[in-house]
């Protein structure tokens, strides 16, 4: 493999970005509208799997569609300003750039306020894939043919073996690096700052291979 041939994948909530603030706000306000109790502040602590599964522990199964879709029409409204930009996490994705690769995101989230999120924050990828959860994240990086993806959850680590690829770990989400490690995790960084370095050296030992 040669650098220009490379592809990273990164996940987007509490990788990329820290989307906590405005999906508090989001549930609250389907909270306020529906009259139904929603624990915004406990909600944020579990992000990463699909929307469906934290709405469960709210609603009945019967008015899951409906809230999901309410939810994703009120986000762009309440989610997308609040939101922050992970330490250190436009310069991963500039360190992919640099080595002539390309920076993917491959997510959870509903597609089009992945790509609202991106844009406000002024993170450029070369595509965004979203919909997609753990394992299944494989599909988009066997397509995209990533050697690598980044994530902050187990389900990102699986996501990353089911694809062939190596699993690189941040505990900046709700997993911790024991965790990650023992769902597979790879390599475990603190958290994104260290990615440049790591990627370069990961680069190198892979052009001389």
């Amino acid at each position: 493999m040669t650098s220009r041939a490379l592809t990273v994948g990164f996940d987007l909530d509490m990788t990329l970005i820290d989307s906590r603030p405005g999906i508090k706000a989001a549930y609250e306000a389907l909270s306020a509208e529906t009259g139904t109790y929603i624990d915004a502040d406990l909600a944020i602590t579990r992000l990463g799997p699909p929307l469906d599964e934290e709405l469960r522990h709210w609603f009945p199964e019967d008015e899951i569609q409906e809230m999901g879709d309410r939810y994703r029409e009120i986000y762009p409204t309440y989610a997308i300003a609040p939101a922050l930009a992970m330490p250190g996490a436009r310069e991963a994705v500039a360190a992919v750039r640099e080595l002539g690769g390309r920076a993917i995101v491959v997510t959870a989230k509903h597609e089009p306020n992945a790509k609202l999120h991106l844009a406000h924050l002024g993170i450029e990828a070369d595509a965004v894939i979203g919909w997609l959860w753990a394992e299944a994240k494989a599909e988009a990086l066997r397509e995209h043919d990533a050697a690598v993806y980044v994530g902050d959850h187990t389900g990102d680590v699986r996501g990353a073996r089911t694809a062939g690829a190596l699993s690189v770990a941040v505990p900046t989400g709700p997993c911790d690096a024991a965790e990650l490690r023992a769902a597979g995790a790879d390599v475990v960084l603190t958290d994104l700052t260290e990615f440049p370095a790591w990627l370069a050296s990961y680069a190198a030992g892979a052009a001389a291979k």
